[in-house]
């Protein structure tokens, strides 16, 4: 089908730090939208620009031409998608499914098997870019699927991302994201120690980054989070919770192939520290604390 805006209802469920910004630039480009959360309230911002809130996941579905979701664990996906008024019960043959929460790659492969028997198309579509990359459409995203339902539905993926590839089949694209997970993991170590070892040399820490960060030890988690872990801003672009999730499904699939993750794994064990001290719902930069704090 083409995805022409004025007559693609598109369902986006899951409307948080990122899914909200995502949601509205699909809303701004003309696209009739739908949002199912939780609660009301949380997609009240949307429904006041227009919006239609439903009550199921199943509702929302059985009213649109696309679905897109972005939620919070793999159990919550599981649910949404195969659950008895979930997705993939109530949606209409043909409808298409863009699972854009950070998953299984085994999960994403069990839906779109499901899907398929049910003559709908799905596609795993994690992203990247945090919430600036979600505020200004400029996502990272990981595509598994087939080649033709990819191409029926890039007039959408454009409108939040510009960097949109497809991995392969069913899971290439959750295992994709899994790769960029354990990067920025011993990524987070590096730019953490190095600017906790700025700040314990006295050296002034933003005059440090104005060196570093566009030579060889650049990256987005320098440019980026740096700046916010000098100002003691630990306020979430991306939740602890969140990527502690993440690096455990990254752990799980490293395991099952093989893999050795020693870096990883360490990340992992930090993280799941700072959680534990009440850490939890604070971006991935709280990192720096970890450091700081001794």
């Amino acid at each position: 089908m083409a995805m022409e805006a004025a007559t693609t209802s598109v369902g986006f469920i899951g409307i948080g730090v990122m899914g909200k910004s995502m949601a509205r630039h699909l809303k701004q480009a003309g696209y009739p939208l739908h949002v199912y959360t939780r609660t009301a309230a949380s997609a009240q911002e949307l429904v006041d620009e227009g919006a239609t809130w439903h009550e199921t996941p199943g509702a929302l579905a059985a009213a649109c031409h696309v679905i897109i979701t972005m939620v919070g664990y793999p159990k919550d996906v599981e649910d949404v998608y195969l659950g008895s008024n979930g997705i993939i019960a109530k949606a209409a043959a043909g409808t298409y499914l863009i699972d854009m929460t950070t998953s299984s790659p085994q999960l994403a492969q069990r839906i779109a098997e499901e899907a398929a028997s049910k003559g709908l198309h799905a596609l795993d579509a994690p992203v990247s870019g945090g919430d600036v990359g979600a505020r200004e459409a400029r996502l990272s995203i990981m595509v598994g699927g087939e080649q033709a339902d990819f191409e029926a539905v890039k007039p959408l993926l454009d409108k939040m991302g510009t960097n949109i590839v497809l991995q392969g089949g069913p899971g290439a694209g959750q295992h994709t994201k899994m790769c960029n997970q354990i990067a920025i993991a011993s990524g987070m170590l590096g730019v953490c120690e190095a600017l906790a070892y700025a700040k314990f040399a006295g050296l002034d820490a933003e005059v440090v980054l104005q060196s570093i960060a566009t030579g060889a030890a650049g990256s987005w988690s320098l440019s980026n989070l740096g700046p916010r872990m000098i100002k003691g801003d630990f306020e979430p672009g991306f939740y602890v919770k969140h990527f502690i999730k993440d690096m455990g499904i990254a752990l799980e699939s490293a395991k099952a192939m093989g893999l050795n993750t020693p870096g990883l794994a360490l990340a992992e064990s930090v993280y799941q520290q700072l959680a534990q001290e009440g850490y939890d719902n604070k971006g991935t930069q709280v990192l720096y604390h970890y450091f700081t704090a001794q």
